[in-house]
């Protein structure tokens, strides 16, 4: 089969699928009671309480074969060239395929939505990224984009190769983006991923600081597909279930990725947003990730204060920003910290076990591991 034919057949067996394959949420790891860290979490507990942030999927699932699809973030709701983000991007471990990483670490901005999808889906998800950018009147005449997308590999339960993303599914993650709640676990990029030997997906937390140290909020959003040693709140849950990596019974590989995408309102630039997405590789480890040899973790941080938007022309040569002093960037520092590690806990308690392309992969088994955080001391609600 050519693959003109094999993505013909994909849209189609997407547009027969996508609604009979729907995987409904599980809870979320605070609804058992299970409250990561001591801060206070933003009304949705999602990427999308910082102001203006919206998030998209379209999800693809067809059979045993196809399990992948997009995600979608928007810093804001407008011209995003025009009007661009002060953002930083900080390596964990670089084996992955981030397009536009040196542009966004030369210049300290990001001018598109940040779009996060399978290993072989990046180029044509760049491609739909410029031609939604030059789609939009006002970018008439524009020359060069620097599009954003992230990727983990999803080919354990999706059949990689047959590259079934398209276009117009990117553009419709797009245009799909709205704020509040925040779909989970086997949707959009994180449809086919993989975490700690169970079922992935895509998670999200936030963040609000104290109103006396600024009141801003930290959100993330992870796409998570890497191994380790699973811990729940500091519970060893991975060894007590005897399922973690280098287990003699657990023939479980640690390589994969994880994509984390931390916005915030505060007023802060390129230097202290890389400080920021350091940090959340903190929140990675509290999970038990050891980013592998063959893990791709990319941090990608970013601030939609409004009035440090970068304009894209300016009849000024110099550019005022506010910026918040390094000496205040510690809460912020432990708002994504804990924020990253209840996204990751989040993306497999939502996530569901799915038949794939090469097996089928179990979603975390909920009812087990509440048994393990009671004996832990945890006391459970909600089961």
């Amino acid at each position: 089969m050519t693959k003109n034919l094999r993505i013909l057949f994909a849209i189609i067996l997407y547009s027969v699928f996508s609604i009979s394959y729907s995987f409904p949420q599980n809870k979320r790891v605070r609804d058992y009671g299970i409250s990561i860290g001591v801060m206070s979490v933003g009304v949705f507990n999602a990427i999308t309480d910082v102001p203006g942030v919206m998030v998209g999927h379209t999800t693809l699932n067809a059979g045993d074969s196809i399990h992948t699809g997009v995600t979608a973030i928007l810093p804001y709701d407008g011209n995003i060239f025009q009007n661009k983000i002060p953002a930083a991007i900080y390596i964990g471990n670089g084996f992955g395929k981030l397009t536009g990483i040196s542009q966004v670490k030369e210049l300290g901005n990001i001018e598109t939505p940040v779009i996060l999808t399978n290993t072989l889906s990046v180029p044509v998800a760049a491609d739909a990224l410029i031609d939604y950018t030059l789609s939009i009147k006002e970018n008439n005449g524009v020359r060069s984009v620097n599009p954003v997308v992230g990727e983990t590999n999803d080919g354990t339960l999706n059949d990689i190769a047959g590259r079934y993303v398209t276009k117009q599914h990117v553009l419709e993650a797009i245009h799909n983006a709205r704020g509040g709640i925040v779909e989970e676990g086997n949707v959009g990029a994180g449809t086919g991923t993989l975490c700690f030997g169970f079922k992935g997906g895509i998670g999200t937390s936030s963040r609000v600081l104290p109103e006396k140290m600024g009141g801003y909020t930290v959100g993330v959003l992870v796409q998570t597909n890497f191994g380790g040693i699973l811990q729940i709140d500091g519970v060893p849950v991975g060894e007590e279930l005897n399922h973690y990596y280098m287990n003699h019974y657990f023939n479980d590989k640690a390589d994969g990725s994880c994509m984390i995408v931390v916005a915030t309102d505060a007023p802060i630039g390129p230097g202290n947003l890389e400080r920021l997405a350091k940090r959340a590789m903190l929140g990675l480890a509290k999970t038990g990730g050891i980013s592998s040899n063959g893990s791709g973790d990319y941090i990608i941080a970013f601030s939609t204060y409004p009035d440090n938007l970068i304009s894209h022309y300016s009849h000024s040569p110099v550019m005022v920003q506010s910026t918040l002093r390094n000496d205040r960037m510690s809460p912020l520092f432990m708002a994504v910290i804990e924020a990253t590690e209840e996204a990751i806990l989040n993306s497999m308690f939502a996530a569901r076990t799915v038949k794939g392309h090469s097996g089928e992969v179990k979603a975390l088994p909920v009812p087990d591991v509440l048994i393990i955080m009671e004996k832990y001391g945890h006391k459970i609600d909600g089961k």
